[in-house]
């Protein structure tokens, strides 16, 4: 093998190229910038293949873009089959069309944001839909309970509740901890150290247990959900299911929505209570309040009860907006892993968003009923 070259002779009105070596893919190098400064334009007349070995559409590529000129039938009379593979190579250039001109950077931004937008009018439209068949899908259930799947629903029931109330509790554990240390640090400057049992009561009952469980359970339930539902969608078993007259909404989408509407509201009394024994551990080494004056100051507040209900009330949504979100975006699973992939990112980001913003309607509607 040896490496492709070229030699221009220039005896008359025309140029004589005269090729050399290998001209295949492999042995080309950088000979075709070379031979297109060499060539400068000027127009070939003749080929000498006496000296050339192997030659491709590669080798006649190279050829076609310098010379910039269709060399006749003729030229290629000393290796015929060199000649057909540079006529089919210099049609397809020819005819082949230009690149597609690149818009400009402005415009790119607005169709950008564009298809943003309608991808976000695209999952909304589908969301709806997914809700409506929801709606149908628990009405039924509602009106037949005989043909509830209860193995089904316990068996969600324990795996994204009963399963889940070790990490619930410590994590509310150390969130109630944390926020009293902050209470004892910064109301024992002001003399109300004593304070501390009420905020710690107040933000455990009425905020962060609730928030905490719910957003431990989008992480984990949510992307579970998605994940199973996906695969099972990859693997052709959600059609299997209708092909049998199975409905899948019946036996894949209500049994995790129930285990999560009844379970949300066991964790997040299970985070409560962790929550205020990390209270209470901290104001007891820090301050030296006993476990008794921590539960008395908690039992005497009239309001404790109200901020445990606004707590408790926000466990169902939470719940139901949890399940729903890991449903639906299980359901749209392709049959590619890369949408299993984004499909469970999506269903943890956007239950997680729900999450967030729901809580902070419950903290307005709250306000204006002055609860």
């Amino acid at each position: 093998m040896a490496a492709a070259d070229f030699q221009i002779e220039d005896g008359g009105p025309g140029l004589t190229l005269r090729l050399t070596g290998d001209w295949t893919a492999t042995e080309l190098g950088r000979i075709s910038a070379r031979l297109d400064e060499e060539l400068a334009e000027r127009p070939i007349e003749a080929v000498d293949l006496t000296d050339m070995g192997r030659f491709d559409t590669a080798g006649a590529l190279a050829i076609v873009k310098a010379s910039n000129v269709v060399l006749p039938p003729s030229a290629w009379a000393q290796r015929p089959e060199a000649g057909r593979t540079y006529a089919v190579v210099e049609r397809l250039e020819r005819e082949s069309a230009d690149p597609p001109r690149r818009s400009p950077g402005w415009v790119r931004t607005f169709a950008k944001v564009g298809r943003g937008v309608q991808d976000i009018l695209a999952e909304a439209t589908l969301s709806l839909a997914f809700l409506g068949r929801l709606i149908v899908a628990t009405g039924s259930a509602l009106r037949h309970p005989g043909r509830i799947r209860w193995p089904a629903w316990f068996s969600q029931g324990e795996r994204s509740g009963l399963d889940a109330i070790p990490i619930v509790a410590v994590t509310n554990f150390f969130i109630g901890a944390v926020i009293a240390f902050l209470g004892a640090n910064l109301l024992t400057q002001f003399g109300a150290g004593v304070f501390t049992v009420q905020l710690v009561a107040v933000a455990t009952l009425r905020e962060l247990a609730v928030l905490i469980t719910a957003i431990l359970l989008a992480g984990r339930s949510s992307s579970s959900f998605a994940a199973e539902i996906g695969s099972m969608r990859m693997n052709q078993e959600v059609d299997a299911m209708q092909v049998m007259g199975v409905n899948p909404f019946q036996a894949l989408v209500i049994p995790r929505l129930a285990a999560m509407v009844l379970m949300l509201p066991i964790l997040t009394f299970v985070g409560m209570l962790a929550g205020l024994l990390g209270g209470l551990l901290v104001t007891w080494s820090q301050l030296s309040y006993g476990p008794s004056f921590f539960v008395q100051r908690i039992s005497e507040d009239p309001l404790m009860g109200q901020h445990l209900m606004v707590g408790m009330i926000k466990a169902p949504v939470f719940a139901i907006v949890i399940a729903a979100i890991g449903c639906r975006q299980g359901m749209a699973v392709a049959g590619d892993v890369e949408s299993l992939g984004r499909r469970v990112t999506a269903a943890v980001v956007q239950a997680i968003f729900a999450i967030i913003l729901l809580d902070a309607i419950f903290a307005l509607i709250f306000l204006e009923l002055n609860l």
